[in-house]
C-alpha cells in the first residue's frame, strides 16, 4: 500500500486548544506518534513508558499519553506516543480504528467504516 498524508489536529487534554499538523497515515504503526515538543506544548503528559519496535528493527522506549486528535471534524481521545523532534507525525491504527476510519489505498484517503458489536 502506498502512503499518504492527511491534515489532523492535535488537542490539549481538555479539548480546548488544537494545533494542525500533517501526519503520515500508517496502518502498520500501532499508535499515533507525535513530536514530544508538540504534545508538551499542549499540556499532554505521558502516563507510562512503552518499548516500541521501529521498521528497521531498533527498539525505543517512549512515553505514552492520551489526548484529543481530530480528523475531518471527528475527534477522539486517543493514545499518543511522545517521539523525537525529527520524527514525522504518524496517524496510527489505534486512532483510525477508534474513529471508524479505514484507508482507501486507491484514492489515498480515509473512509468511514461501519462499527460492529457482537
Amino acid at each position: 500500500m502506498g502512503t499518504f498524508r492527511v491534515q489532523i489536529e492535535v488537542g490539549d487534554p481538555e479539548g480546548k486548544r488544537f494545533q494542525a499538523v500533517e501526519a503520515l497515515v500508517d496502518t502498520g504503526a500501532t499508535n499515533t506518534t507525535l513530536p514530544a515538543s508538540l504534545l508538551e506544548s499542549l499540556g499532554v503528559t505521558p502516563y507510562t513508558t512503552t518499548l516500541f519496535e521501529l521498521a528497521d528493527g531498533r527498539e525505543l522506549k517512549l512515553g505514552v499519553g492520551r489526548t484529543w486528535v481530530r480528523v475531518d471534524g471527528q475527534q477522539e481521545f486517543t493514545q499518543v506516543v511522545f517521539a523525537g523532534v525529527e520524527t514525522e507525525p504518524i496517524l496510527g491504527a489505534v486512532t483510525l480504528e477508534e474513529m471508524g476510519l479505514a484507508v482507501d489505498p486507491v484514492k489515498r484517503s480515509l473512509q468511514p467504516v461501519r462499527k460492529y458489536l457482537m
